[in-house]
């Protein structure tokens, strides 16, 4: 099985709209990462742009559609784009969601909550290994946003995703604005969720912006809309862990109102910057 080996260092996501300025010039970025449903074609634009950017760049493979926490089994078909996809690109990392998107035929255009159960963890840790076995490669496993919770959980979600990592082997994206964003619907604390969470199993991390609201009583919402620059307490957490863990390959996601490449550029320098201090400190 192929491990996850992106290079430790920042990120961003691709946008088609910034590939002219991306390829005018070397950018000061350790990889790039796709969606992979974007290019499950067997042409066009798309992958022309994307076989440039991976001429000079590392890749990351990011799905959106697998449905690993489904009930149903997995969709052959698209685990099969999929692996054309892995073999095409060859890229140094693929990660996918604790979420399920599919219901009998139909695809829903989200990525739906989970409970937290022996039946579930069973489930996804089977899924995590068909994936696996069937790409010949280590898949990451990244933790929700949420925005709700299930009276029928029995296991706390960080101990949910080290046990699938320790059946399955995968490895694990931790999303530290979902940290953020699902502590503050669930009026948890965000610090007490990474002091549990195995930062040992962690590849990459992504970073993102989050929008603010207040559900029917008033109290605060907040939502993964990757639209904004990431906010100062999600930066704050990002140190905290990277403190612990040391540089890990971190990524820039702005999905939603993306703004021009020099602006994303600058949200990755920042993060570079962060690991660089935190490879200073432990050298230290």
């Amino acid at each position: 099985m192929i491990p996850s080996a992106l290079p430790r260092r920042t990120g961003a996501g691709f946008k088609p709209e910034h590939f002219a300025a991306i390829i005018a010039e070397p950018q000061p970025i350790g990889f790039f990462e796709v969606h992979a449903e974007n290019y499950m074609g067997a042409g066009g634009p798309p992958h022309t742009q994307l076989g440039r950017l991976r001429e000079d760049y590392a890749l990351s493979v990011h799905g959106v559609g697998l449905s690993i926490g489904s009930m149903q089994p997995l969709d052959r078909a698209h685990l099969a784009r999929l692996k054309t996809l892995c073999e095409r690109y060859r890229p140094e990392s693929f990660s996918e969601h604790l979420a399920w998107s599919t219901h009998d035929s139909v695809f829903l255009n989200d990525l739906l909550p989970l409970p937290y159960t022996q039946e579930t963890l069973d489930r996804v840790a089977d899924h995590i290994d068909e994936v696996q076995e069937t790409l010949g490669r280590q898949m990451l496993l990244e933790n929700p946003a949420t925005y709700v919770l299930f009276s029928e959980s029995t296991i706390e979600e960080t101990a949910f995703l080290a046990e699938v990592a320790r059946r399955t082997g995968c490895g694990l994206l931790l999303d530290v604005n979902n940290v953020f964003v699902a502590a503050t619907n669930h009026n948890l604390d965000p610090g007490d969720y990474i002091a549990r969470f195995p930062l040992e199993a962690v590849r990459e991390i992504h970073l993102s912006g989050h929008s603010e609201t207040v559900d029917e009583l008033g109290a605060p919402l907040l939502i993964d809309s990757h639209d904004t620059p990431v906010k100062d307490p999600v930066w704050a957490l990002y140190e905290t862990v990277i403190s612990r863990t040391g540089p890990v390959a971190s990524l820039i996601e702005w999905d939603n109102d993306v703004p021009a490449w020099p602006v994303l550029r600058g949200e990755a320098a920042a993060a570079q910057r962060m690991l660089d201090a935190a490879a200073r400190q432990r050298a230290a």
